[in-house]
C-alpha cells in the first residue's frame, strides 16, 4: 500500500516504524506508550514487563538475586528481540540507556523518543513506588537526581524528539507526541507537508 492508498484508507498519515520511548522511571513511558500505541494503532510493549513475564519473578526480585549486573544482561536481552518486532511502541527500562549497544539497536529500529521530566516531577510520581529497586535508599530524592545527571545526557544523545512530559494529561502528552512524531516524519520525506488529524 503506498502513502496515498493508506491516507484513503485511514483518513490520515499513520506514523510508520517503531517507536521507542526513553527516558527516567516515573517519566510515563509506560502509560503514554499504551496511549500512543492505540493511537497509532500499533502494538505495545513494556520492556521491564516483558521480562518480568520471561522470568516468572518482578525486576525488585531480579535485582536482589543477580543484582543490577545480572538484570541489565537480561534487558539488553530482551531489548533485542523487542526491536525486531515492526510497528510498535516500546516503553524501554530507565537504565536501557546506559549500555552503548542498546542505543544503537534502539537508534538502527526505530524513532527514540525522549520523555523528559525534571527530578523533583519524577519524585512526585515515584515516591509511594516500592517496585524501584534503585530508589530504595535512604534518600531516593537525592537517587534520583544523581539518575538523572548521569543519563539526562545519554537521553538526549539517544532521542529523535525529545518532549517534556510536565503536568499535562496523559491524552494531551499523546497528542503532542504524535503531532511531533508527524512532523519529525515531515522532515526526513523532505518537508513535504503532511494533513492534521
Amino acid at each position: 500500500m503506498d502513502s496515498n492508498e493508506q491516507k484513503a484508507s485511514t483518513g490520515k498519515v499513520r506514523v510508520p516504524g517503531n517507536i521507542f520511548l526513553v527516558g527516567l522511571m516515573g517519566a510515563g513511558k509506560t502509560s503514554v506508550g499504551k496511549v500512543l500505541a492505540r493511537r497509532l494503532g500499533k502494538a505495545f510493549y513494556d520492556c521491564d514487563h516483558e521480562i518480568e513475564r520471561a522470568t516468572g519473578v518482578k525486576v525488585p526480585v531480579i535485582f536482589d538475586i543477580e543484582g543490577e549486573a545480572g538484570f541489565r544482561a537480561r534487558e539488553a536481552r530482551a531489548l533485542a528481540e523487542l526491536v525486531a518486532h515492526t510497528d510498535i511502541v516500546l516503553a524501554t527500562g530507565g537504565g536501557a540507556v546506559l549500555s552503548a549497544a542498546n542505543r544503537k539497536l534502539l537508534a538502527e529500529h526505530g524513532m527514540v523518543v525522549y520523555l523528559h521530566a525534571t527530578a523533583a516531577d519524577l519524585w512526585q510520581r515515584t515516591r509511594h513506588d516500592r517496585n524501584r529497586p534503585l530508589l530504595q535508599t535512604p534518600d531516593p530524592l537525592t537517587r534520583l537526581k544523581e539518575l538523572y545527571e548521569e543519563r539526562d545526557p545519554l537521553y538526549r544523545a539517544a532521542a529523535d524528539i525529545v518532549i517534556d512530559t510536565g503536568s499535562q494529561s496523559l491524552i494531551s502528552l499523546a497528542h503532542a507526541l504524535e503531532h511531533r512524531l508527524l512532523q519529525q516524519r515531515t522532515a526526513d520525506d523532505g518537508g513535504v507537508p503532511l494533513p492534521a488529524n
